[in-house]
């Protein structure tokens, strides 16, 4: 079971660290809740904060990528569960 477990998140920190490495910055929407009944049918609904803006550092991907490495590297020298 740790051997999938560390398998799968070096996985997971090699994938993001390749996205990181493809992308220039990302555009979170936030959830928005759901919209309020105006008083009136002419006023304004009230708004909702800008969308956050995430930019990776220019080390993040590369550092993302060779943890992700050595974590997979890790879950292979794990020893297997022998049952008996």
């Amino acid at each position: 079971m740790w051997r999938a477990f560390f398998l799968s998140v070096g996985a997971f920190l090699v994938i993001l660290g390749v996205e990181c490495l493809t992308v220039e910055k990302v555009t979170l929407k936030l959830h928005e809740p759901p919209p309020e009944v105006a008083a009136t049918p002419f006023e304004d609904p009230p708004e909702h904060g800008p969308p956050r803006r995430l930019m990776p550092p220019p080390w993040a991907p590369w550092s993302l990528m060779s943890t992700g490495i050595i974590v997979c590297l890790y879950s292979f020298t794990l020893p297997r569960r022998v049952r008996g």
